[in-house]
């Protein structure tokens, strides 16, 4: 497997996926441009790049084989997410590695605002002495307002506590459990504007945040707050920033990130007197980028290697022990999805999945209802469909998904069922376990009665009269057109009435035995599914 590193990343990190023989790594001397890049990937199964190289929707589809793009760092800005989930393309990131660098760097931001540290230091490199100017504040006894109480802002969290100040959080995901575990006060966003001195912001850009310290939440801070960016620039509106800061509302401002990045050489952030700005540092370290480079080798071996998935940023999270586990589910699920695809009338537009007896337990059904939606999926004729895109393609196609754990009785130990429905009504639903092992899957319930399909293969499945002689007519039938049944299940609502007839084959039959087994006045709904 081909592996391209695009951008500087730690030696230990490229050694890690060096030494593996399963790979073959090719490091770039320099960063490439689109165009230099689109000849180097066409074989290549995974790319490592930093913030320099774009991985852009022409070089994923420039890459046939690429299965996972690695960003040593946080930010997937320079990565095209949306077009490498459509190709089925995992893209990871390294959320941890910065984890500490970045923080450090909040928090020695925050301390220079507090005693004026830059603008007094280029003073002194003026050749001036001005100690009044530059009269600052303690930290100790002030007030922390922390946007964001992730793995950065407990971080910081922790560095503001150790200097003496109170900490007041917000983070609309954040426990009141963990707060507290943490030493934080959690607020609504209004009282951490309202009492902060100082606000540093750590979450990631969204719909929701994106622009949300703007002239309105700065009319909402306490007078004289000092605003501490290492987050994202788009974040902060920047025009409202200045206008603050000129009113006097804020008092200063120290920023690492910015809007548009690199930082244009005139832009009016550079000539404000209140505003410290450090080139995007958060993740500069040595430490940092040793962490990083060695979490994407990590991650990206994990993946190709073993299926497990970590800090995968268009698909859930799943570890190696969590994939032995549902990895038989996997099986089963694709061939309950196929089944269905193959009975069930074009128009359906839901899938309602139910995860039954020991199956309810499992610690992630993710993986299992994307290999449903596979086989369910496998005859829309949708191109390089695969378990990264297949929620995307459903929701395209209009297939709504509902997943249920479900504490009700069943008879098996395991049990995944799916119903498929059209227009709120429902057309047909099956259901499946194992039988003895989880190696060993059975597809047991169809149309609602029960039965036993070995879930590969060629099945010919259809409904009749409840009949003597019906199973003997069927099996002289498909000798003579050298059709051989491998296993065959039988079951009927009640003697004489409807049943189900269930027989394994050996190889597809013929039209003219089908046509042939359709002119019998008994026998309804013969369907040939291929597993």
């Amino acid at each position: 497997m081909k592996v391209l590193v695009c951008d500087p990343v730690s030696s230990k990190g490229i050694a890690l996926l060096q030494q593996r023989p399963e790979f073959q790594v090719t490091v770039l001397p320099k960063r490439l441009s689109e165009a230099e890049l689109l000849p180097l990937v066409s074989d290549v199964v995974a790319m490592v790049v930093r913030s320099e190289t774009k991985v852009t929707r022409k070089v994923i589809e420039a890459a046939p084989q690429l299965r996972v793009v690695g960003r040593a760092g946080v930010g997937v800005d320079n990565i095209d997410v949306e077009a490498a989930t459509q190709r089925g393309v995992v893209v990871m990131n390294t959320p941890g590695g910065n984890t500490i660098s970045t923080a450090e760097l909040a928090f020695a931001m925050l301390l220079g605002l507090a005693r004026k540290l830059p603008q007094a230091h280029e003073s002194m490199a003026a050749g001036k002495w001005d100690r009044k100017q530059f009269q600052g504040a303690e930290v100790f006894g002030k007030t922390l307002g922390v946007l964001g109480v992730g793995r950065i802002g407990s971080e910081v969290a922790k560095r503001a506590l150790a200097f003496g100040m109170k900490v007041l959080g917000y983070d609309p995901f954040l426990t009141e459990a963990r707060a507290q575990a943490l030493g934080v006060e959690l607020l609504d966003l209004d009282e951490v504007y309202r009492d902060a001195d100082f606000i540093t912001v750590h979450m990631p850009v969204t719909d929701q945040t994106r622009g949300m310290l703007n002239a309105a939440a700065f009319a909402r801070m306490k007078p004289k707050v000092c605003i501490v960016n290492c987050a994202r620039g788009e974040i902060l509106v920047e025009d409202d920033l200045l206008a603050a800061l000129d009113s006097g509302k804020v008092a200063s401002a120290a920023l690492d990130v910015y809007a548009t990045e690199p930082l244009p050489e005139n832009h009016p952030f550079r000539k404000h007197a209140a505003i410290t700005l450090t080139p995007h540092l958060g993740a500069s370290t040595r430490e940092a980028q040793e962490k990083c480079g060695i979490e994407v080798a990590e991650v990206i071996a994990g993946y190709l290697l073993t299926g497990e998935v970590r800090n995968a940023v268009n698909l859930p999270y799943l570890d190696a022990k969590t994939y032995e586990q549902v990895k038989p589910y996997l099986v089963l699920g694709e061939k309950l999805g196929r089944l269905l695809a193959q009975l069930a009338p074009p128009q359906v537009d839901r899938l309602h999945i139910t995860y039954g007896g020991k199956a309810k337990e499992l610690p992630n059904i993710d993986p299992i209802t994307r290999a449903i939606l596979q086989g369910f999926l496998s005859r829309a004729a949708v191109k390089d469909l695969n378990n990264v895109n297949v929620r995307s393609i459903a929701s395209t196609l209009g297939l709504t998904v509902e997943e249920k754990r479900s504490n009700e009785p069943v008879t098996f130990n395991e049990w995944l069922h799916v119903q498929a429905s059209s227009g709120g009504v429902k057309v047909i639903s099956a259901g499946g376990t194992f039988f003895g092992s989880p190696d060993n899957p059975r597809i047991v319930r169809v149309f609602s009665q029960p039965t036993e399909i070995v879930p590969f293969g060629v099945v010919l499945l259809l409904r009749n009269k409840d009949r003597p002689g019906i199973v003997g007519y069927l099996g002289t039938l498909l000798a003579k057109y050298k059709v051989n049944i491998a296993s065959m299940s039988l079951s009927r609502d009640t003697a004489g009435g409807r049943a189900m007839t269930v027989l394994n084959l050996d190889s597809v039959p013929p039209a003219e035995v089908l046509d042939e087994i359709r002119r019998d006045p008994d026998i309804t709904d013969v369907e040939v599914v291929k597993l």
